[in-house]
């Protein structure tokens, strides 16, 4: 789960900055809870609180995983991590493995590329990575419902269809 705050109720304004972003996670909770509850994976503190909100967790597996994370946050010169030319290479490497389901990929993120990148969701996605490979699960369905920068900062809403080998 990302750690945008903006997504939580007490944060929401009049004029929605993050309409589709808050859309996108919607379906995607949606769909995921749809045949029951599930267990929610964060990499901060923020990122549960989040979670929590949106799926309210409680143990049970589901044949899929709603993958909800921040890229870098150093896209644009307003971004919060002001502009850094390799972010848009690093947001793209990590979309494209998200986009085809390469748990290798995702457990081989730079972390220390990610930390100068302001991209703190890079931690969960090579843990989450390398524990899915480690478990034999593999990925045989994938839908990107967003993947987008406003403001300077990368987000994805990625449903993954799993199953174990």
């Amino acid at each position: 789960m990302p750690s945008t705050l903006a997504l939580l109720p007490r944060y929401a304004s009049t004029e929605d900055p993050i309409a589709d972003l808050r859309a996108a996670v919607g379906d995607a909770v949606a769909w995921l809870v749809e045949d029951g509850p599930v267990a929610a994976v964060a990499a901060t503190p923020s990122a549960q609180k989040v979670a929590d909100h949106l799926v309210a967790p409680a143990a049970h597996t589901v044949p899929g995983l709603l993958l909800v994370a921040n890229g870098s946050a150093t896209r644009t010169e307003k971004a919060p991590g002001h502009l850094d030319e390799r972010a848009e290479a690093f947001d793209a490497a990590i979309g494209a493995a998200l986009a085809a389901g390469d748990l290798e990929a995702l457990g081989a993120i730079d972390l220390e590329l990610a930390g100068e990148l302001w991209a703190p969701d890079a931690v969960a996605l090579v843990s989450l990575g390398r524990r899915l490979v480690s478990q034999g699960v593999r990925v045989t369905g994938v839908s990107v419902d967003y993947d987008d920068a406003p403001y300077g900062v990368q987000y994805w809403v990625v449903r993954w269809q799993c199953e174990s080998s």
